[in-house]
This record gives C-alpha cells, sequence and structure tokens, in this order.
C-alpha cells in the first residue's frame, strides 16, 4: 500500500532493532491504525509480514511498546532463532498477523477447549513472493488451523497474496491441497515440530490437524476482529496491563489510547537510524533431524 512507508532504527538481527510504520509520514501503530479489511465487501484482508519465508529470525509486533513496532523476539536474554527441522528450512511461508484482531486470553473456544493466546491473529502466506518485515499485502483467506501451544488456541490463518499468479485459483482450502499438494500436511508438520529442537514437547492440533474451511476461518476473523474491538475501545480495560498491551493509536477517536502527533508520547519514537544486518550465529543453520518426538 504505496501511503505506508517503514521506519527502520537499529540493525536486523539485534535486540535494538525496531521497525515502525508511517502512514503519509506519521507513524501509526501495525497493530491497531492499519484496518483489518482492504475492500468495502471484506473479501480482501491487510496482512502484515512479520517473518519472511525461508528465514529463522523470530520477529513480531510488539504488543507492549508504544505504537507497536516489529522488534525480534528474545528468550533468556538471547534473540529467538527457529531451528531448521528437515526437510524444512526457517518459516515455510510468509508469516505474520492480521492487524485489528486479538485472541483473547480470557475467552475459552467452544470447541478447542482452550483460552487464547493473547496476540494478534496469525497468518500463513503461501504466495510465490518472499515479502520482507514490515510489509502490507492484500490477501484472500483460504481456511485456517487451530495449534494447541502450551495450553492455548494459537490460530493459524492460511491465505494467499491477492495479486499471486495462483490466487484466482485458490478459493478455499480445498483448493490448496489441488494446486500446491502437499503444503497444508507440511504446514501441520512444521508447527507439530519445530519447537523440539529448544527441548520442547511436540505441540498439538485440535480437529485432528485438520485445516477448516474459508467459512470457519472467517467467523474466527471476525470473532477476533470484535475482541480486539472491545480492548481497543477500553471495553476490558484490566486486559491492557494484566497481559502488556500498549493500545496507542492515532486513528481510533475514543480509544483510550487515542494520541495525536503532537502529543509528547509521539515525540518519544525514534527517527529512521537504518544499520547494516548484524550477523548471525552460523549455529542457527543446523539441521535437525526429528522422529516422532526425539531429536
Amino acid at each position: 500500500m504505496s501511503e505506508y512507508q517503514n521506519r527502520t532504527v537499529g540493525a536486523a538481527n539485534s535486540f535494538d532493532f525496531r521497525s515502525y510504520i508511517e502512514k503519509n509520514g506519521t507513524v501509526v501503530s501495525r497493530w491497531h491504525d492499519i484496518p483489518l479489511f482492504a475492500d468495502e465487501s471484506k473479501t480482501l484482508l491487510n496482512f502484515v509480514v512479520e517473518i519472511p519465508r525461508w528465514t529463522n529470525a523470530k520477529v513480531e509486533i510488539s504488543k507492549d511498546e508504544l505504537l507497536n513496532p516489529i522488534k525480534q523476539d528474545t528468550k533468556n536474554g538471547k534473540l529467538r532463532y527457529v531451528r531448521n527441522c528437515f526437510p524444512h528450512h526457517g518459516y515455510i511461508w510468509n508469516y505474520g498477523a492480521f492487524p485489528q484482531t486479538w485472541e483473547d486470553p480470557t475467552v475459552v473456544h467452544p470447541e478447542t477447549k482452550a483460552r487464547g493466546d493473547n496476540d494478534p491473529l496469525d497468518v500463513c502466506e503461501i504466495g510465490e513472493q518472499v515479502g520482507y518485515p514490515g510489509q502490507i499485502k492484500q490477501v484472500k483467506v483460504l481456511g485456517i488451523m487451530a495449534l494447541i501451544d502450551e495450553g492455548e488456541t494459537d490460530w493459524k490463518v492460511i491465505v494467499i497474496d491477492s495479486k499471486d499468479p495462483l490466487a484466482g485459483k485458490l478459493n478455499d482450502i480445498e483448493d490448496v491441497e489441488k494446486h500446491l499438494p502437499g503444503l497444508i500436511r507440511a504446514t501441520n508438520e512444521w508447527f507439530r515440530i519445530y519447537k523440539i529442537p529448544d527441548g520442547k514437547q511436540e505441540n498439538q492440533f485440535a480437529f485432528g490437524g485438520e485445516a477448516k474451511n474459508k467459512k470457519y476461518a472467517t467467523e474466527i476473523i471476525h470473532e477476533t476482529h470484535e475482541s480486539w474491538r472491545r480492548l481497543i475501545t477500553g471495553q476490558i480495560p484490566n486486559n491492557t496491563d494484566k497481559y502488556k498491551i500498549n493500545i496507542t493509536n492515532l486513528t481510533i477517536e475514543g480509544s483510550p489510547g487515542f494520541i495525536t502527533a503532537d502529543d509528547p508520547l509521539y515525540e518519544s519514537i525514534p527517527l529512521e537510524n537504518r544499520l547494516p544486518p548484524a550477523p548471525i550465529d552460523p549455529a542457527i543453520d543446523k539441521w535437525f533431524f526429528i522422529s516422532g518426538t526425539t531429536i
């Protein structure tokens, strides 16, 4: 979308890296200010790329920082990377999130029997073009999978870039197997095993690992959009502190987090200061061969 542009601070693969997004020169929130729906019919959705296909750095929208820049996740004082679980290298799709969605951790889904994971809705974009962190793509929804990650429902929406050569042929989840055979099976495997090299157990899926169709996915998207709406308008104010969520925004008047570009908070946003990427530990390229739940 031409009116949006990244503002990058620091070096990729470092603790200081941040990627903000500007709309017509003003920094806005990737999570709260970019609309979920890209057209009036609500058939195209805006998708924020966090992690390009074939890369390993676990980069994500920061829920707790002012205007929600993209940054690299950390754990135990170290930058997080996913391991290469044979035959996969890094993430096998452009991975990211839908803006203006929230998986409410106070709500138990009636079919998965697990609470939301307190994140924007995760998205796997399966088109042929490799994206870049912070890119906004307009996508078609195809289906959804329900990962159960450490006892929480972690939905994974399957989409395709509306400009992809296959977009006209992919209209529902069964079309994916027809035109991209094995991709849904590989997606299931990837999510089941990707944490095993870090000493975690194999993840589980609801619905026996089945990918649900476009209709089901659309219902989940609308549910999480409504949860976000209640969050951003202060109808569930305690959750912003308890779940470490920053709702500062520049477009939703009436929200407790609404500010303008004249606000002193806005003036604290750093200016562009893009640095060359920092080197990545060569050990990140190691391959892990996993059989069942053992390495």
